[in-house]
């Protein structure tokens, strides 16, 4: 991999990188089929003891078409710190990473991963996991999974003005 040319901004610490991945409210991936590339913002959430990212979706559908041709993916999860007025600078911590997805069947790995995802996101995760996750809802719902590979991550955690 190409190293990134500022490095004042690199994040090199791997606990940064992990970070970045459990707080970010969404990754988008990009994905590419008959040379036609393909991006998507997904809900999502980490699982830091398998490295991997798990997402759920439809079980048909252009992200589906494509992913089935191609299941290498890149993807970059952003913590947005705002434009600085006045400064003309913009704060963020972001992590890209690479990896393969898959398509679990297996009902206990669905479960294990729609409860990373829920207590990720809901205020009452625990009201939600008893409610929503059925038998039924498992079998219906496509979950996939993010193998990573690499990651990478960058930094702008203060204002620098350059001259």
């Amino acid at each position: 991999m190409r190293e990134i040319r500022r490095k004042e901004k690199a994040m090199t610490n791997l606990e940064d990188m992990r970070s970045v991945l459990r707080e970010a409210k969404h990754i988008t991936i990009a994905m590419c089929a008959n040379d036609e590339p393909y991006l998507v913002t997904l809900s999502h959430g980490y699982d830091e003891q398998e490295n991997c990212i798990y997402f759920h979706c439809a079980r048909e559908g252009k992200k589906m078409e494509v992913l089935k041709i191609n299941n290498l993916v890149w993807g970059q999860a952003l913590i947005d710190g705002g434009y600085q007025a006045g400064s003309c600078d913009h704060l963020y911590k972001t992590t890209q990473f690479r990896g393969k997805v898959t398509f679990t069947e297996d009902l206990a790995e669905k479960e294990h991963a729609l409860k990373v995802m829920i207590r990720k996101l809901d205020d009452n995760p625990e009201k939600v996991i008893e409610e929503q996750i059925t038998p039924n809802a498992l079998r219906r719902v496509a979950v996939g999974r993010i193998d990573i590979d690499y990651m990478s991550g960058k930094k702008s955690d203060k204002v620098i003005i350059q001259r």
